[in-house]
C-alpha cells in the first residue's frame, strides 16, 4: 500500500492534470470576461494554500536556524559548517549562471523574435517593482531595522541575518542559553506538525493555479509562438539538473535515488504552484526523515533558501540576454561575464519577493542598457518558465543540505515513513 507522502504526491499530480484539462476546455468555450472572472476566482484556492505556507515561514526559519546554530556547540562548528555551505552555494550559483549564458548564446532564441506579443500590463507591474532595485538598496534591505517588521513581511534573508546573529549569541552564552533553546527546538515540532496540516491544502491550491493559467493564457499559443524560448531553457534546466545530480552522485552514491523519492512530494508542490518557498517546511521534515541531521537541516536550509536558488540564477542570464537579442543590444563576452557577476550579487537577496526573479532581470537590463519593458515579452510563458526554476531551486536545496551533512559525517539512514513526521 503506498504510503502518505506517494499518496499526496499522486493527488498533487492528478490536481495538476484535472486543471489543465478544465483550464483548456474553459479557454476553448468561454468568453475572455467569463474566463477572466473564473480565472479570478480559482486563484483564490492557489492563494489561500500559499498563504497558509507563508503563515510557517517566518517562525520555522527562525526557530530551526537558531536551535542549529546553538546544537552545533562551539562557533568552531559553526563556521566550519557554513563555510562549507556557502563554499557550495558559491559554486552552484556560478555554474548555474554560466549553464544559462551557454545555452542562450549557443540557441539565439530571441533572434528573429516577434516583439509585439508581450503581457503589457505585467510588465508594467514587474517594472514598477524595479524603480529603486540597485545594489546600495540591496544592502540596506539586507539587514533588518526590526526582527517583527521582517517576521510581519516574510522577509527570509533579514530573519536569516537576525537568527544568524542570535544563534551565535546563544551558542556563545552556553549553559545559561540552553533553556531557551529548549523552548524553540520544541517550538519548531510544532510548526513541523502544522505543516501536515498544511501540506492537505496543497491539491487545492495546485489545482486553483494551473486551471487559472491555462483558462487565461489556452495552450496551442503559448506552445507554438515559444516553442524556441521555451526549448532552449529546457536545455538549460536539464544540464543543471544533470550537473546538480551527477555531483550528487558523486557525494551520495546510490543513496541519491532514495533521496529524490523522499523529496517527491516537494518537487510536485514546487513545480506545480511555481514557488520553492511553499515547500521549505516540507522540505524540512522530508530531509530529516532521509537521515540529515536536524542540526545540519535547521541551518543549511534557511541558509540555501537566502543564497542557493539554483534554477532561477539559470533563468536570470538567460532571459537577460535573451532580452538583448531581441532588441538586436549586442554584448561582448565581457559585458556578458560582468552581468553574471552582477547577477551574482543581486540574486541573493530575491527569495520570497514575488515574481523576484523577473524583479532582478528587469533591473540587470536597465544597468546594460537593454529595454527593460522586453520583460512583456516573456511573461506570457514565465509561468510555466518558473515550474521548472522553483522545482530546480528545491533540488539544489536539499542536494546542499545532504551534501554537508555527509562532509559531516552525520547522514543516517532513512528513517521509515511510518515511524517519522506526519506529514
Amino acid at each position: 500500500m503506498a504510503n502518505k507522502g506517494n499518496r499526496l504526491t499522486a493527488v498533487i499530480f492528478l490536481s495538476m492534470v484535472a486543471g489543465i484539462g478544465i483550464g483548456y476546455v474553459m479557454h476553448r468555450n468561454m468568453s475572455v470576461e467569463a474566463v477572466s472572472s473564473w480565472a479570478a476566482n480559482l486563484k483564490i484556492l492557489a492563494n489561500v494554500f500559499l498563504r497558509l505556507v507563508q503563515m510557517i515561514i517566518a517562525p520555522l526559519v527562525f526557530s530551526t536556524l537558531v536551535v542549529g546554530i546553538a546544537k552545533l556547540g562551539d562557533l568552531g562548528t559553526v563556521g566550519r559548517v557554513g563555510g562549507k555551505a556557502m563554499l557550495w552555494f558559491v559554486t552552484a550559483s556560478l555554474f548555474s549562471l554560466l549553464i544559462g549564458l551557454f545555452w542562450v548564446n549557443l540557441m539565439e532564441p530571441g533572434v528573429g523574435f516577434e516583439r509585439s506579443v508581450g503581457d503589457a500590463s505585467g510588465a508594467a507591474d514587474v517594472l514598477s517593482k524595479t524603480k529603486s532595485f540597485n545594489v546600495v538598496d540591496f544592502f540596506n534591505h539586507l539587514f533588518p531595522r526590526s526582527i517583527f517588521e521582517a517576521m510581519a513581511a516574510n522577509e527570509i534573508l533579514q530573519i536569516v541575518i537576525f537568527s544568524i546573529f542570535f544563534g551565535v549569541a546563544a551558542a556563545a552564552m552556553g549553559k545559561p542559553a540552553e533553556p531557551l533553546i529548549h523552548a524553540l527546538d520544541t517550538f519548531s515540532h510544532i510548526i513541523l506538525r502544522m505543516v501536515g496540516y498544511v501540506m492537505n491544502f496543497a491539491p487545492l491550491g495546485v489545482f486553483g493555479a494551473i486551471t487559472a493559467v491555462v483558462a487565461t493564457r489556452g495552450v496551442e499559443s503559448i506552445a507554438v509562438l515559444y516553442l524556441k524560448y521555451f526549448g532552449a531553457f529546457l536545455l538549460g534546466i536539464l544540464s543543471l539538473w544533470a550537473l546538480l545530480l551527477g555531483v550528487g552522485w558523486l557525494i551520495l552514491g546510490r543513496r541519491l535515488p532514495g533521496l529524490l523519492r523522499c523529496i517527491a512530494s516537494p518537487l510536485a508542490i514546487a513545480f506545480s504552484t511555481t514557488s520553492s518557498e511553499a515547500v521549505f517546511p516540507k522540505l524540512v521534515e522530508e530531509l530529516d526523515r532521509f537521515g540529515c541531521n536536524r542540526k545540519i537541516v535547521s541551518f543549511i536550509l534557511p541558509l540555501g533558501y537566502s543564497f542557493n536558488l539554483d534554477g532561477s540564477m539559470m533563468y536570470m542570464t538567460f532571459a537577460s540576454i535573451f532580452i538583448a537579442q531581441v532588441f538586436g543590444v549586442p554584448l561582448s563576452l565581457g559585458e556578458q561575464l560582468t552581468m553574471l557577476l552582477v547577477l551574482m550579487l543581486t540574486s541573493k537577496g530575491i527569495a520570497g519577493v514575488p515574481r523576484a526573479s523577473l524583479v532582478v532581470v528587469t533591473a540587470t537590463c536597465a544597468m546594460f542598457q537593454i529595454p527593460p519593458e522586453g520583460i512583456a515579452l516573456i511573461l506570457p510563458i514565465d509561468h510555466f518558465c518558473d515550474m521548472f526554476r522553483s522545482m530546480t531551486n528545491v533540488i539544489g536545496n536539499a542536494l546542499a543540505t545532504t551534501a554537508v551533512s555527509k562532509w559531516e559525517h552525520e547522514l543516517s539512514p532513512p528513517v521509515p515513513f511510518e515511524a517519522g513526521a506526519e506529514g
